[in-house]
């Protein structure tokens, strides 16, 4: 791989694309650009021309990259995971300090802890977390005895997210159906905008039964 390639890749991961994405506009596979980042920083510590010069070195020794083929394939899984939930609406740092609590053993950090693992600023961190507390995917725990607070994803997240969701919805509906009114229900946008209404109504009302009817699962 040349020098250029690998300031594309760098280019790339600033810009928020993919691996597969980068792997297209490069013609190559994707495992091959997983495995290029996996072994020289991963995507937050990048660097192309240190990449660059590592191979070389790695060359000159004849010592083989590390050998864990299914560490490339995760990162580019747990990449595109990432990049599924920004294209769904999440910031891009949320969606990496929600990853990370999942993939954690208890699903617990504190936020020094997403700082350094994420290789981003507190203040980046705590914004992120606030989106997610407030989105009902994740909660706070405070520990007496270091004064600091914990952020956990349990196992009934999902289910409070989509609680939180409805009510959202709901909130919508009812400002919604008061603009149709004050159009007056009788004429084209007020009855545009009921009709809108209505339908986010009984569609909230489905998944809020749906989620009531299998939130067993999550137990």
């Amino acid at each position: 791989m040349s020098q250029q390639d690998r300031q594309r890749i760098a280019a790339g991961l600033t810009a928020g694309l993919s691996y597969r994405e980068i792997a297209r506009r490069l013609g190559r596979p994707t495992s091959t650009i997983a495995r290029e980042i996996a072994r020289n920083g991963g995507p937050t510590g990048y660097r192309p021309q240190q990449a660059h010069q590592a191979t070389a070195q790695r060359a000159r020794r004849g010592t083989p990259a590390p050998s864990n083929a299914a560490t490339p394939l995760i990162a580019a899984m747990e990449q595109e995971i990432i990049e599924m939930a920004v294209r769904a609406g999440m910031p891009r740092t949320a969606a990496r300090v929600h990853h990370d609590l999942a993939l954690s053993e208890d699903g617990r950090r504190t936020a020094a802890e997403l700082a350094r693992r994420l290789n981003v600023s507190p203040a980046s961190v705590s914004m992120a977390v606030n989106f997610l507390l407030q989105q009902g995917y994740a909660r706070r725990e405070r520990d007496p005895r270091r004064r600091r607070d914990i952020y956990v994803i349990d196992d009934g997240a999902w289910y409070h997210a989509v609680v939180i969701s409805r009510q959202q919805t709901l909130e919508t509906v009812r400002a919604t159906m008061a603009v149709a009114e004050t159009y007056g229900l009788d004429g084209p946008v007020g009855q545009r905008l009921a009709k809108t209404a209505t339908f986010l109504e009984r569609v909230s009302l489905d998944i809020i039964e749906s989620a009531d009817r299998w939130r067993h699962l999550l137990t």
